[in-house]
């Protein structure tokens, strides 16, 4: 006897398009999903049917409902891969270098895959980061630089079209905030050292821009040992300030 065909549940369906949806990054961690009635207008079906496929992703962790203020996709893809290592980093300072050094294989990698895959609209998307972080360079505003750096290095590493990659990336960026952050306030005192950051980000966007995928990856990689040596500086420098200025007040205390 023939077995009966299985005919997908329709909440099976829409659950899984926005799985999708939130594995390629289009929806990314914090977003809101639109409202119940757009949303379900939107993918075609019925409101009911739509809330049983949220309560699907809901019982998986990808997205929570707030009482009275929507439903938002969670960071579950990431944080079991950011939450330890963030208490770590804090006990253990050498796994930064570990870090960068990770860090520089995937987004080498994602450059030289971004070169050959990315599409129109990820040219655009990464265009606006880059046009972005080149308007930060122009104010003195170190956490809106950092932000900047991080949106651009994101776009790479979602035009790379790999959700590993992309979602590796973003877990790395926030793991590296504070140093990013760190090494961008230490930089403003080194001369010529912005219109060099500027170059380097630019050589990357244009290798993308152009297709050109080993000088993609070469440009990324060329990029992260200059923020490892810069970042192994600065760490440098802020030791030996804050042992000058332990030295000062042990000596203005004894005297």
């Amino acid at each position: 006897m023939l077995n009966k065909v299985q005919v997908p549940r329709i909440s099976d369906a829409v659950a899984a398009t926005l799985e999708r949806r939130i594995l390629e990054g289009s929806l990314k961690p914090g977003d809101r999903l639109p409202p119940e009635r757009e949303l379900a207008a939107d993918l075609g079906v019925s409101r009911p049917s739509l809330r049983e496929a949220i309560q699907k992703l809901a019982s998986k962790g990808m997205v929570q409902s707030k009482q009275g203020g929507g439903t938002f996709v969670t960071d579950a893809l990431e944080s079991s891969f950011f939450d330890p290592w963030q208490e770590m980093m804090g006990s253990y300072p050498n796994l930064r270098e570990d870090m960068l050094e990770f860090r520089r294989m995937i987004e080498g990698q994602a450059a030289e895959w971004a070169a050959e895959r990315a599409t129109d609209a990820d040219l655009q998307r990464l265009g606006q980061a880059f046009s972005a972080l080149q308007a930060t360079f122009l104010h003195d505003n170190t956490e809106q630089r950092s932000d900047a750096d991080i949106a651009f290095h994101q776009a790479i590493g979602d035009a790379s079209h790999n959700v590993l990659i992309g979602h590796l990336s973003a877990a790395l960026l926030r793991l590296m905030h504070d140093n990013i952050r760190l090494n961008l306030g230490e930089l403003k005192m080194v001369p010529a050292a912005s219109k060099l950051l500027m170059s380097q980000h630019a050589a990357i966007h244009n290798a993308i821009v152009e297709k050109k995928p080993q000088a993609a990856r070469s440009a990324a990689e060329t990029h992260i040992d200059f923020v490892r040596e810069t970042l192994a500086q600065t760490l440098r420098s802020v030791a030996r300030r804050e042992t000058a200025e332990r030295r000062l007040s042990t000596d203005f205390s004894t005297s």
